[in-house]
């Protein structure tokens, strides 16, 4: 079977991911392999429309598509996305229709989840048949158990694809069917005092339904408002994965270009903040990705903390709940507060309305520094961080270690000795089987004393 391998690193050969297909490659040498570094290359398969015929060529000329590629917050890197985007923009989705699809990230699992379920849909939208996914921790390649289920994966996708088996879908492919949007009802202005307003967008949008709404929010601001485009901003490229950010924040791109002092001087200077743009396949713009990902110069240190967010979308968002998700966990993991995500789904009066209570919830919550607690998005992802910061990844990521150990991120169980006190002489109580009954009968109401204490006393 010839098998197609489009690499969606930026470093190239010199990827983690690689090395994992290449092993099975080494292991089952019975199929053909051909490598694409696409993410690498994309500034040329973006301007040279040959370049990008003939990989289209050899995607017809495949039995099974690999998408194989590292993990950029939550998601491909914006390299690989962008040629994801062309692959529509270009008419060429046929030449995937009937493939076998199949999936391999590396990373420390830090929403992998949802990149895989992203590829999943881009690979039913294609019409391909999706043969599995594989998301091994980076280093799992290290141990013969990890090497054994590496080889078992790709076994399984090329049994399913020589076996010409059907596959399930899992997402519902989205339906473009959005209204014309245009202002309905009277707009009441809010005194958004001295708070610095940001609005931020991919590209300059004129006569749409984001234009429209971008209008909306800022009629309602009596105060200033910056609206800044990030196709205005000069910016090089892409997050390379090179780390070399990691020792004290210090980006390869540094001085080259404008993105760190945007950064810095915009949008962590402004208090309420506003992202807006369309959705692209199942996410947003390749440039909006770019903008997250360029934000790792940060490393896993957060830099957004209290700040309120809103997003305005243009796009079928109601199919996007794996989108929904990411929005929700960046800006959990970020201690950031998003108020609302309103799209271009609904009537122009109920935009009206939606856009306005964003602004009105933008401004009290800016006025009373609220910022929701976590779900398990935020905990368990700044968990994750936390974790593999203080142990294998300190070394590299030194900058992050100070900043973890000087901001109380080191929350470890382990630590709490009031906790582990409490524990061992409780054990040690219930060992009696006539005490275990006892105190089985007052757990119920044991539980509930100390915030029941609170409520009545503070």
């Amino acid at each position: 079977m010839k098998i197609l391998v489009l690499n969606g690193s930026p470093k190239g050969d010199s990827s983690v991911t690689m090395q994992y297909v290449k092993f099975i490659q080494k292991k089952i040498p019975s199929h053909d392999f051909d490598f694409i570094n696409v993410a690498q290359n994309i500034v040329s398969i973006e301007k040279d429309e040959k370049f990008f015929n003939e990989i289209i060529e050899k995607v017809k000329e495949s039995n099974i598509i690999l998408w194989a590629t590292p993990l950029y917050v939550c998601l491909v890197p914006s390299q690989y996305k962008r040629f994801i985007e062309l692959i529509w923009e270009r008419g060429a989705d046929g030449a995937f229709s009937g493939k076998y699809g199949a999936v391999i990230t590396t990373s420390i699992h830090f929403f992998d989840n949802s990149a895989h379920n992203y590829m999943r849909a881009i690979c039913e939208d294609l019409n391909m048949n999706f043969a599995g996914s594989f998301s091994p921790d980076m280093y799992d390649i290290m141990n013969k158990d990890g090497r054994d289920k590496l080889i078992a994966f790709g076994k399984k996708i090329f049994y399913i694809a020589q076996n010409n088996m059907v596959t399930s879908k899992a997402f519902a492919k989205p339906v473009y069917e959005i209204k014309s949007y245009s202002f309905t009802l009277p707009v009441k202005k809010k005194d958004f005092g001295n708070k610095k307003v940001l609005v931020l967008t991919d590209r300059e949008y004129k006569g749409d339904n984001l234009s429209a709404m971008i209008d909306r929010f800022i009629s309602n601001v009596d105060g200033s408002v910056e609206l800044i485009s990030l196709s205005d901003i000069d910016i090089k490229g892409g997050c390379l994965g090179c780390c070399q950010c990691g020792f004290d924040y210090r980006c390869v791109y540094t001085g080259k270009d404008e993105f760190i002092d945007f950064y810095n001087n915009k949008l962590r200077s402004a208090d309420i903040i506003i992202f807006a743009g369309e959705i692209k396949d199942r996410y947003l713009s390749a440039k909006w990705k770019q903008m997250f990902d360029r934000a790792f110069f940060n490393t896993h240190t957060p830099t957004l903390g209290g700040k309120q967010f809103g997003i305005l979308l243009s796009g079928p968002f109601s199919f996007m709940a794996n989108l929904r998700e990411i929005l929700l966990a960046y800006f959990q993991w970020q201690g950031a507060n998003l108020i609302d995500i309103v799209s271009d789904e609904y009537d122009s009066e109920t935009i009206d309305r939606l856009i306005d209570n964003l602004a009105q919830n933008l401004l009290w919550s800016a006025g009373e520094g609220y910022v929701e607690p976590p779900t398990f998005l935020g905990v368990g992802g700044r968990k994750i961080f936390r974790d593999d910061i203080w142990g294998r990844l300190r070394f590299v990521f030194q900058a992050d270690h100070k900043y973890y150990e000087e901001n109380g991120f080191y929350d470890f169980p382990q630590d709490d000795q009031k906790t582990i006190e409490i524990n061992k002489k409780m054990i040690e109580l219930t060992s009696n089987p006539e005490m275990r009954e006892n105190v089985r009968k007052m757990i119920k109401t044991e539980m509930v004393k100390p915030m029941k204490h609170i409520v009545e006393t503070k």
